[in-house]
C-alpha cells in the first residue's frame, strides 16, 4: 500500500476543492428577506433567509462522484498528488464514498465543531484518519 499522505497536502487539497465547489455552487445559493413580527419589540423585522440546499446537494456530489469513479481522487487530491482508498489499500467503493462524504456532512451541520474536530482530529490520529475516514473505514495516501 502507498504511504499515508501528509497533512499539510491534505490541507492544501482540501482548500482548493472548497474553493472549487464554492464556484461551481455559488449561482446556486442566495439570500432572500422575510419579514418577520418580533414580539419583544413589536415591530416587523426583515430577516435573512439562506438558501443553500442545492449548493450542498453539489458539495456532495462532487466528492462522492470523485471520489468514487476518479481513483479516489477530487481535483484538490489530484493537484497535491494524494487519493482516497479502503484501509486494505484497494480503490473506495461508490458506497464507502458515499458513507464517507454523508458523515462529512453531518459533522459540519454541528454548527461547524463538528468540522474542526473532524479534521483536527487526523492531528492526533496515527493513521491520519479524520472521523469521516474512520466511518467509512478509508485513508488518504500518496497517489
Amino acid at each position: 500500500m502507498a504511504p499515508l499522505a501528509g497533512r499539510w497536502r491534505r490541507l492544501f487539497a482540501g482548500i482548493l476543492d472548497m474553493i472549487i465547489v464554492g464556484i461551481v455552487s455559488s449561482p446556486f445559493s442566495w439570500t432572500s428577506y422575510r419579514d418577520v413580527w418580533n414580539e419583544s419589540l413589536g415591530i416587523w423585522e426583515r430577516v435573512p433567509v439562506e438558501h443553500v440546499f442545492a449548493a450542498g446537494v453539489i458539495s456532495f456530489l462532487y466528492y462522492w462522484l470523485l471520489h468514487s469513479f476518479w481513483n479516489g481522487q477530487t481535483v484538490g487530491k489530484k493537484a497535491f498528488g494524494i487519493r482516497v482508498v479502503d484501509v486494505t489499500g484497494v480503490p473506495v467503493g461508490v458506497g464507502q464514498a458515499a458513507l464517507r462524504q454523508f458523515v462529512e456532512v453531518v459533522l459540519g451541520w454541528l454548527c461547524c465543531i463538528g468540522s474542526l474536530v473532524n479534521l483536527g482530529w487526523i492531528l492526533f490520529d496515527e493513521r491520519k484518519q479524520a472521523l469521516h475516514d474512520k466511518a467509512a473505514k478509508t485513508l488518504v495516501v500518496d497517489a
